[in-house]
């Protein structure tokens, strides 16, 4: 049986996450979860996901330094990361890309079909 891919959840937000893991996880791809920086960059450096989805307020910490960190690391460099994110100003957003997001989404403006259709966009076998 072939390996399963991941995709790691770093997010503090218990629903979203839930509503996530829900759609996400299937026969191709097993969901994991981090709720603050630190976890997140152990599982990631850990587990080497295919991807991360990564939101940028956790309980007072910055999701910017966990992406420099990531980008940063010899081990996490390539994993590609979408920022989903409550901060929709253009300067996060252009901060984002700059530090090495592949995408980025606003909370507020996305439905879980995009989500998924971005993640498609990165992960070509993906299927919701």
């Amino acid at each position: 049986m072939a390996k399963k891919k991941k995709i790691l959840i770093v997010e503090d937000d218990k629903a979203l996450v839930e509503l996530l893991s829900q759609m996400f996880g299937n026969k191709t791809y097993s969901v994991d979860l981090a709720l603050e920086i630190k976890e997140g960059f152990n599982k990631a450096k850990k587990s080497q996901p295919n991807l991360i989805l990564l939101d940028i307020l956790l309980s007072g910490e910055n999701g910017f330094d966990l992406l420099k960190k990531l980008k940063a690391d010899i081990q996490t460099k390539d994993i590609p990361v979408i920022i989903l994110s409550n901060l929709g100003q253009e300067r996060e957003i252009k901060k984002a890309l700059e530090l090495g997001a592949v995408d980025y989404m606003v909370k507020a403006d996305f439905s879980l079909d995009e989500v998924c259709t971005k993640i498609k966009t990165v992960l070509k076998d993906f299927k919701c």
